[in-house]
């Protein structure tokens, strides 16, 4: 649904802009100044600005330069005409630059509809992207591989439209499908895009120190505190941080930090004063929101601050058609980790297409890993990734659902199941040899040695913990 922000003086206008935008299906927020269409703005971004001529000042200019530079936005300045310049009679005035128009009191219904429905034809073009900054590059979208399906190109919209917002945002969507590269697309496109991006996960760090980590301590706070910790508040000062999988933090510590939304300010675990942060906050869960609610996963209050704006992101197999460039990019990627270049062939990426991935875009990741170390030479081979595939549903299958277990046949040597355990272990910790060693339960350079033998050291250097 198109978003209309009226920021008028006048009550009569603003109803009737408010009646005529709502009639063709937008949705409406109304101010009666310039400072609370900024807020309105920073809560939902518009895809119409209509803005009294009238107030000037920075906050004027903040509107339309937010506007200008999402360069999927269009602004009406309502009011006299200054300069004595020809009003607009169309959508747009060719004396103005592209994305502003301009309307004269007293407002005419036939205009008003004009410029309503220019707006909603710019947004029904096919395969349009509203933000010319985040315009897909190829298939590629921020940190999004495949934006070919029509969920992903509302998925790409919703993105572009909230990323210049302040707003926090809430990412929701099943385990794998790539919330955490939604969340850093926000941020890249956003105005904090060359800011500090923090993020953690809470269900990854213990109830105990989880308060610490976020809000920071002072020294001696606690057994342990030998020095002042800046927190991750503080570290995303100026700029984003992620709370990924929201619902794993403990109740008590919700309530902290709806305290930190509400107030903008932290106080470190053993301190008396509070320090003021600029924070964008952008949270993912993979269970249905409301649920979580219901559930108590999730303080409803924090809930509906969270959700200023919602993003779903969804599972890959409601849009099979992005498969293809998605899987290249991924393999490209693996590629580059392991110094080797491997392409797919027509017979593997027909298999792909056919799976139903409940793991989603993790699951066909670790496939592509998995398929990439077992395949010799520069193809993937059909017969390294058909077990893993084939029936994942079902009791029988060999490796369930997002690759987190291998079923070896009987007859299997011992040196075949340590092979295939150590390659598909690699695979699902992403390429990272320490921590494939670590959990293995051996020593990295046993780890090394096995990888000789199997001829899969590869080039290039372990990635950087994420």
């Amino acid at each position: 649904m198109p978003h209309a922000l009226i920021v008028l003086r006048d009550e009569d206008a603003r109803r009737h802009l408010a009646e005529a935008a709502r009639a063709q299906a937008f949705s409406v927020s109304i101010a009666g100044n310039a400072k609370a269409g900024l807020s309105q703005m920073e809560a939902r971004f518009p895809d119409l600005l209509f803005l009294d001529r009238c107030f000037g000042g920075r906050t004027r200019e903040a509107l339309l330069g937010q506007i200008h530079n999402s360069s999927g936005g269009a602004a009406v300045l309502v009011g006299p005409v200054e300069n004595g310049a020809a009003r607009s009679r169309g959508p747009r005035s060719e004396s103005m630059p592209s994305f502003l128009s301009s309307l004269q009191d007293p407002l005419e219904a036939q205009q008003v509809q004009a410029i309503l429905e220019g707006v909603i034809r710019s947004l029904a073009e096919p395969g349009r992207l509203p933000t010319e900054k985040v315009r897909s590059e190829g298939a590629r979208f921020g940190q999004l591989e495949g934006s070919a399906s029509p969920s992903m190109q509302k998925l790409c919209h919703m993105i572009s439209r909230v990323a210049p917002a302040r707003a926090s945002v809430l990412v929701s969507g099943e385990s794998g499908a790539g919330k955490e590269r939604v969340a850093r697309t926000i941020h890249d496109l956003s105005p904090r895009g060359k800011a500090p991006f923090v993020a953690v996960n809470c269900g990854a760090i213990s109830a105990n120190l989880m308060e610490s980590q976020i809000f920071g301590h002072e020294k001696g706070s606690f057994s342990g505190a030998s020095r002042r910790h800046r927190g991750l508040f503080e570290q995303a000062h100026g700029g984003t941080l992620l709370l990924d999988e929201i619902t794993e933090m403990p109740l008590e510590l919700q309530v902290k930090l709806l305290r930190v939304l509400e107030t903008g300010t932290v106080v470190r675990v053993g301190a008396e004063s509070s320090i003021e942060v600029d924070v964008r906050i952008l949270a993912t869960t993979n269970r249905t929101p409301l649920a979580a609610v219901a559930e108590g996963k999730l303080r409803r209050d924090l809930y509906y601050r969270l959700r200023t704006l919602e993003v779903e992101v969804p599972p890959l197999r409601s849009r099979v058609e992005d498969l293809p460039d998605l899987a290249r990019a991924l393999l490209e990627e693996i590629g580059e980790r392991e110094g080797e270049k491997k392409s797919i062939g027509p017979e593997v990426m027909g298999m792909l297409e056919a799976h139903e991935w409940p793991g989603n875009v993790r699951e066909l990741r670790n496939a592509l890993y998995t398929a990439f170390l077992m395949s010799e030479g520069p193809e993937l081979q059909a017969a390294a990734i058909v077990d893993e595939l084939s029936a994942s549903a079902g009791p029988d299958s060999l490796v369930e659902a997002g690759g987190r277990a291998i079923r070896i046949p009987v007859e299997t040597s011992i040196r075949e199941a340590e092979k295939q355990l150590i390659l598909m272990t690699l695979a699902h910790m992403d390429g990272r040899k320490d921590r494939t060693a670590e959990v293995l339960g051996v020593s990295l350079k046993t780890l090394y040695n096995r990888l000789h033998a199997y001829g899969r050291m590869g080039g290039a250097e372990d990635p950087p913990a994420r």
